[in-house]
């Protein structure tokens, strides 16, 4: 089963996630911001993830520490659940419409990190979440889980639509790209490693 739990305690956060690429085993998700926890539940609910998070932060500073680290921890599990990544399809990308906003995600669980985002977040606030933090919490996932993800917004007005399909994209895209393809022979790379 891949599989992965991970604690990271900071000054800043205390965080516990708990991730599985196979099994749909629940989403229970705690981070103390709400807008957060909405978009989590849809990247593990349309990635078909089984997802726990409990998030611990300095929330009377901001709510950054919290949204920065967890997408770091979920990036750690995804690369320990992953483990030598045989036979996975290793590309994913989604199209997601959201009312009149459209957002495209590609990924590339390529070993190599890096992230385009582009997005224009015109809301700065959405509840307690500061939007532009959005644009770090996948910096921090894409860092950490070792791929290169390009997320954008194609056209759209509502702030929370534009996040939203970026979250339920990105599910979707990797939920493509862990997929295991029996027809693989070892890991798809000319390379023989990602």
């Amino acid at each position: 089963m891949r599989a992965a739990t991970i604690e990271r305690n900071t000054n800043e956060t205390k965080i516990t996630v708990s991730l599985n690429l196979d099994q749909q085993t629940g989403i229970d998700i705690d981070t103390g911001v709400g807008f957060l926890n909405h978009m989590l539940e849809l990247f593990a609910k349309h990635g078909r993830f089984g997802l726990t998070v409990k998030v611990d932060g300095d929330l009377d500073v901001d709510a950054h520490h919290s949204v920065e680290d967890t997408g770091i921890v979920i990036g750690e599990c995804l690369k320990q659940a992953l483990g030598d990544k045989l036979q996975i399809e290793r590309y994913g990308d989604a199209w997601v419409p959201m009312d009149e906003t459209l957002a495209q995600v590609v990924i590339d669980l390529s070993g190599r990190a890096y992230l385009v985002f582009d997005a224009n977040l015109t809301n700065p606030r959405l509840g307690s979440y500061e939007t532009e933090i959005t644009e770090d919490f996948f910096q921090a996932l894409a860092f950490n889980g070792l791929m290169n993800l390009h997320a954008r917004v194609v056209y759209g007005r509502n702030t929370h639509h534009q996040i939203e399909a970026l979250f339920k994209a990105t599910g979707r895209a990797l939920r493509k790209a862990v997929t295991i393809n029996p027809e693989i022979n070892g890991v798809n790379s000319t390379k023989g490693v990602i």
